[in-house]
């Protein structure tokens, strides 16, 4: 699997694609294969204050429930209200499948997520 360069990863298989001082989350190729068929989402609201590595929601598949975690801290201020009505895009294209936008409150909490060779590497 190729996984986007210009993106950042958690070891908990999020991504985080940066544009200024905002990062769109969502979940990896891995994950989706890992949860199986995706049929439910919970997401934070709009103005959730988020702290790195906390729970921001759940998705819920076939197999299993699992928490997703925040790679950054910082305010939510975008969700993607298309995926609580099509979760299954999140196993169609993950990587283009964002769940909400986080304005960092400290962009150099980037620098401890993983690159994209190293979280292949994790995922392999």
């Amino acid at each position: 699997m190729d996984y986007p360069s210009h993106y950042k990863y958690t070891k908990d298989h999020e991504w985080i694609e940066i544009a200024g001082d905002r990062g769109r989350v969502g979940i990896t190729d891995y994950a989706q294969q890992q949860l199986g068929d995706v049929v439910y989402m919970e997401l934070p609201d709009v103005g959730a204050r988020l702290k790195a590595g906390q729970s921001f929601g759940s998705i819920e598949s076939v197999k299993a429930v699992s928490e997703l975690f925040a790679p950054v801290s910082g305010e939510v201020v975008e969700v993607n209200g298309t995926l609580k009505q099509h979760p299954e895009a999140v196993n169609a294209d993950p990587h283009g499948s964002w769940m909400i936008v986080v304005k960092l409150q400290d962009p150099a909490e980037l620098a401890g997520l993983l690159d994209a060779p190293a979280y292949a590497a994790l995922a392999s």
